[in-house]
C-alpha cells in the first residue's frame, strides 16, 4: 500500500468509489483501506464529521489523531482539521431501525498503519513526498503521510539563505524532501539537496547576460543577490538597496573554480512575490550523499546521508 499526505487521495476514482455507497464502504472496512474525505464538523466534545456523501461519518475524539489518547497531543489536531481533508479507515459501518448508515472512522488507525508500513522502514537519505501544513520562522513543518507532521529547519530548505519559510513555501504546497535524520522515530526533513548542484544552477546563466534576482544580504563589501535557490551572486555595492528586493543584475564572470559569480546591480525595486512550487535536478529515490561543490574548488559544501549504526553493548 502506498502512503501519501493528507489531501493527495480525496479526488482519486479509487477514493469516490468507495465513498459512493454502504457496499463499497462495507469493503473498504474488511480491506482496512485507507480513505479520505472532508471534515464538515468538530462538535463539542472534538468528534469529527465526516461528509461521506449521503452516509454519517465520525470520528470519534480519541481516534482523531496518534497521541490524543494519550495526551500527548492536543485536540488542536482535530480542531484544525475542520474543511479539509481527513484520512481515516472504517472500523463499523452500522444500520438504524430507519435505514440510515452511519460509519464509524479512525484517523488514528491510518497513521499507525502508515507508522508501521512505511515511516518506519524509511532511512535517512530516503526521497519522500511531501506538503507543507504551516510556517514558523524556523522552518516548515510538512506531512509526510497521513497527516504525520516533520520538520523542515529553515538551513535545509535551499543552499541561498532566507529569512523566512515563506519566502520559498506556501501552506498546501505539494514538495520533495530527503529524510535528514531519523532520532526515537521523528523524522527531520532536508531539501536544498534536490535543487541541484553549484553547476547544475550555474548553467542556466552566462556571462554578458541580465537576468533577475532576489536580494538577499547588503554587506559593506557587496550585496548578495539569489539568482536561483540554490545560486547566489556577489554584487558591487550600490546605495539605496535592502534585503527583500527584487533585482535585475548584470553577468560580469562566472568563475566555478572559486563557485563565484559577479554581478552588478541595474535596478531595484519592491515586488510581492508568491513561491513556486520548486524545481527539482533529482529525481531517484535515495541519495547517500550530495557535494554542492564543483570539483576542484577549494570550498567543498556537502551533505552526507547514513543510517545510524546503534553503538555495541
Amino acid at each position: 500500500m502506498n502512503y501519501y499526505p493528507e489531501g493527495w487521495l480525496i479526488d482519486t476514482p479509487e477514493n469516490k468509489s468507495a465513498l459512493s455507497s454502504p457496499g463499497p464502504l462495507t469493503e473498504a472496512w474488511k480491506e482496512e483501506k485507507i480513505l479520505e474525505a472532508r471534515a464538515l464538523i468538530c462538535d463539542s466534545e472534538h468528534n469529527l464529521m465526516v461528509d461521506l456523501h449521503g452516509i454519517k461519518g465520525i470520528i470519534p475524539r480519541e481516534e482523531g489523531a496518534i497521541g490524543i489518547r494519550e495526551g500527548t497531543v492536543r485536540d488542536i489536531a482535530i480542531i484544525s482539521r475542520v474543511n479539509r481533508p481527513v484520512c481515516f479507515v472504517v472500523t463499523e459501518v452500522s444500520r438504524t431501525e430507519d435505514g440510515k448508515y452511519t460509519a464509524t472512522l479512525s484517523r488514528r488507525r491510518a497513521q499507525e498503519k502508515c507508522m508501521e508500513e512505511f515511516l518506519s522502514h524509511l532511512s535517512p537519505g530516503d526521497i519522500v513526498d511531501a506538503r507543507v501544513t504551516h510556517l514558523e520562522p524556523f522552518g516548515a513543518f510538512a506531512d509526510i503521510g497521513c497527516g504525520i507532521v516533520s520538520l523542515l529547519p529553515i538551513d535545509a530548505i535551499s543552499v541561498s539563505r532566507i529569512d523566512h519559510p515563506r519566502e520559498r513555501f506556501s501552506v498546501g504546497m505539494d514538495i520533495k524532501a530527503v529524510v535528514k535524520s531519523i532520532e526515537n522515530r521523528r523524522i527531520t526533513l532536508s531539501h536544498k539537496e534536490l535543487l541541484g548542484t553549484w553547476e547544475e544552477n550555474a548553467s542556466a546563466f552566462a556571462p554578458g547576460e541580465t537576468v533577475a534576482g532576489i536580494v538577499r544580504s547588503v554587506e559593506p563589501y557587496g550585496i548578495f543577490v539569489e539568482l536561483a535557490p540554490n545560486l547566489a551572486g556577489l554584487a558591487e555595492p550600490k546605495e539605496g538597496v535592502s534585503p527583500g528586493q527584487q533585482a535585475s543584475v548584470f553577468i560580469k564572470s562566472i568563475v566555478p573554480s572559486r563557485m563565484k559569480i559577479k554581478l552588478i546591480i541595474i535596478e531595484t525595486f519592491e515586488y510581492d512575490y508568491k513561491p513556486e512550487p520548486p524545481t527539482y535536478f533529482y529525481s531517484d529515490k535515495h541519495m547517500e550523499s550530495f557535494r554542492y561543490s564543483p570539483c576542484g574548488c577549494d570550498k567543498q559544501i556537502e551533505s552526507r546521508f547514513q543510517q545510524e549504526v546503534p553503538a555495541e553493548a
